[in-house]
């Protein structure tokens, strides 16, 4: 899938839905259960290599990620989710040159079709542009930022109207500089409904209400694996417990024939 289709999506009123893999048995899972963006979210420093925070993930690990990612896929790959990889902190902060080497590497050496950036202060906003002049597509992200979390933590964002009329015009920036498409996070529902409706390309929500083009999980969260959800996604099944209690049962039975060998 290109990232042009899902711009079709929002224009005939099709849903888009968005999971995040980090391996080839979740893209695998999340292949089959239909998704149509596969994201490998920086959110696997926190999900899969134990970190507090996105923030030490790094460049290397990403790419690692994004290529086992796509070797999960099963179906031709003209019939794959669309893949985007999360640029990781620093990649991308430090010019534009750095940002577009970066970027390159992710597209030229894994599955990956687009990247997705943070913010949009003026310095995002110029290697969004070079990023989308040099041929590589770009989804933006405002809201709640985890790259930015010892400035905003973990919280609500735009509670007031100035931050509000801040975001919705960082919005409009971002779709300016190219952006095909914009995850909006953690924010209240009115705002995304009135971006969605100002916006031409899609805007994919996480706790930002119903309203949005589509939405976007981190699998974790909703198959219950993560030992804290996020108060915007709870779990579909309590699979942190579904999986302990049935390796447990395994564990007890070997335990068992140790203590009555057979004769």
């Amino acid at each position: 899938m290109l990232p042009a289709e899902l711009i079709r999506f929002k224009q005939t009123g099709r849903s888009i839905t968005v999971l995040t893999a980090w391996d080839s048995i979740t893209s695998s899972m999340v292949e089959a259960a239909g998704a149509d963006v596969v994201l490998v979210g920086d959110s696997l420093a926190m999900v899969v290599l134990g970190h507090a925070t996105t923030l030490p993930v790094t460049l290397e690990q990403m790419l690692h990620h994004a290529q086992a990612v796509g070797r999960g896929f099963a179906r031709p790959l003209s019939n794959q989710p669309l893949v985007v990889c999360d640029l990781p902190f620093l990649s991308y902060h430090c010019g534009e040159d750095e940002a577009v080497a970066a970027a390159g590497s992710l597209l030229k050496n894994s599955c990956a079709s687009a990247v997705k950036l943070e913010g949009a202060e003026s310095e995002v906003l110029k290697v969004i542009q070079r990023l989308v002049r040099t041929g590589i597509p770009v989804m933006g992200h405002l809201g709640l930022t985890p790259q930015a979390v010892h400035q905003l933590g973990y919280r609500r964002q735009a509670e007031d109207q100035l931050s509000q009329d801040k975001i919705f015009r960082q919005a409009l920036e971002l779709e300016q500089s190219g952006c095909f498409a914009i995850v909006l996070e953690h924010v209240p529902g009115e705002l995304a409904s009135r971006l969605r409706s100002e916006l031409k390309v899609p805007l994919i929500g996480i706790g930002a209400g119903t309203d949005c083009d589509g939405q976007v999980r981190v699998t974790a969260d909703l198959l219950g694996l993560s030992e804290k959800q996020p108060p915007f996604s709870p779990s579909l099944i309590s699979g942190r417990e579904l999986c302990i209690n049935a390796l447990q049962k395994w564990v007890n039975e070997q335990q068992k024939q140790a203590k009555n060998p057979t004769k």
